[in-house]
């Protein structure tokens, strides 16, 4: 049987847009890899009534209601008692996680107020959720078919909470067993995607596939269920095989964190180095690949080279080149990626030049006009690309670009 949720973000910041709603993210994916359709979520201010009866929808149309956020300890954190009531639980002092809150402060050297103690008040009868990454515990009810968990707010302890306390207890209420994978895609829309997998992805009941756009890619979520965990790994093998082969090298990894990190991978696989030279992103290639552990293993190095005078005097950028194309053009992108891999040794070289401000540029090429060249071992292969919605985004999609030929070149090797 197949069980459903509703999350419930309960918080007046959130309603303002003072805070983004991560919490719903981290709940809903944590849920889809169990298998449990989540139909509704709801933002709910800090009020008691509306609180309740948002709680007491929920728990008409849903087996499972998650609320995360307010269970700390002031005057305006009401989850506990308004799920309480609406439960028909008295809240009760666990002597547990009284000491547990005490110890925390102690260990910190800070002295518990008062209110703090609240924290350590439950539902009478619930399973408790320690809370080793901060002061408010978690919990969760049963009640006449019907379950409601209630996760703390700050997304530094909503995340572990979610995967190492309410996924295994979520994963106690089913004999059956889950195996979830994502299929991360680059360089095909999501429309295209869809068109591509459509009559192969209607057929399947079990394992599912379900895409999701996602920061200027795709994703491809696979789920089996069986009764054994081994049983629902190889249901979903065969099916992220095929996706392989429909999708084709527009795929660039199966359950890694990001673009840059599968470019990062091939190239530490093959032993492969690094370096880059950047205009108009201004280190953010430098800084996503120096994001990863062990990236020395990698990354040599990098010029942030804005102006023609630091192109010419850092990277030896020929002057009659910059004169002849501009800085703004494929020439100058091929020659910076080039003089990255010439400047420090490098196999690899990455090199990126383009008006990255949707209000800027000239007839030739538009603001939001950026070319992305990657040399690699002496062969170099550079795009150009048209980013006009903002500086942010143009700036996030020639990084991505320069990892996926990057990765795509390496993959040759």
């Amino acid at each position: 049987m197949s069980l459903s949720a509703e999350i419930i973000a309960v918080g007046t910041e959130i309603l303002l847009g003072e805070i983004t709603n991560t919490d719903a993210v981290t709940v809903a994916r944590a849920l889809s890899a169990l298998g449990i359709n989540a139909y509704y979520q709801t933002v709910v201010g800090d009020n008691p009534d509306r609180l309740y009866d948002v709680i007491m929808t929920a728990k008409e149309r849903a087996d499972i209601v998650i609320t995360t956020g307010g269970l700390g300890p002031t005057f305006d954190d009401l989850t506990k008692q308004v799920a309480a009531r609406a439960f028909g639980r008295k809240l009760v002092l666990s002597e547990q996680e009284l000491a547990r809150i005490e110890e925390y402060f102690a260990a910190r050297g800070k002295k518990m107020t008062e209110n703090n103690k609240a924290q350590a008040y439950l539902p009478e009868g619930c399973t408790v959720f320690e809370n080793d990454w901060g002061t408010a515990p978690g919990c969760a009810i049963e009640q006449n078919g019907k379950i409601l968990i209630m996760l703390p707010g700050p997304p530094r302890e909503c995340e572990p909470m979610v995967e190492h306390r309410m996924v295994p207890y979520l994963k106690k209420l089913s004999d059956a067993h889950f195996a979830s994978h994502s299929v991360r895609i680059y360089g095909m829309g999501e429309s295209e995607v869809e068109s591509k997998i459509k009559s192969f992805a209607e057929t399947m009941e079990n394992p599912t596939v379900a895409p999701y756009a996602k920061d200027g890619e795709v994703m491809l979520r696979v789920c089996g269920r069986a009764k054994t965990e081994d049983e629902a790994e190889k249901l979903t093998v065969p099916v992220i095989e095929k996706i392989k082969e429909i999708i084709g090298d527009a795929v660039y990894g199966v359950d890694v964190p990001s673009l840059h990190e599968a470019a990062f991978e091939i190239l530490k696989e093959k032993k492969l180095t690094l370096a880059t030279a950047e205009s108009c992103t201004g280190g953010l290639v430098s800084k996503l690949i120096t994001d990863i552990p062990g990236s020395s293993e990698v990354f040599f190095g990098g010029v942030c080279a804005y102006t023609n005078e630091m192109k010419m005097k850092l990277l030896g950028i020929d002057s009659e080149l910059l004169e002849k194309y501009g800085a703004v053009s494929r020439e100058c992108a091929e020659a910076l990626s080039l003089a990255a891999c010439e400047k420090f040794g490098t196999d690899a070289g990455i090199g990126v030049t383009g008006y990255a401000d949707p209000t800027t540029g000239d007839d030739k090429n538009p603001g939001g006009t950026v070319y992305v060249s990657v040399t690699l071992r002496g062969v170099t292969a550079s795009r150009k690309i048209y980013q006009p919605m903002s500086r942010a985004l143009a700036k996030s999609r020639a990084a991505q670009e320069a990892f996926d030929i990057l990765r795509r070149e390496a993959k040759k090797l």
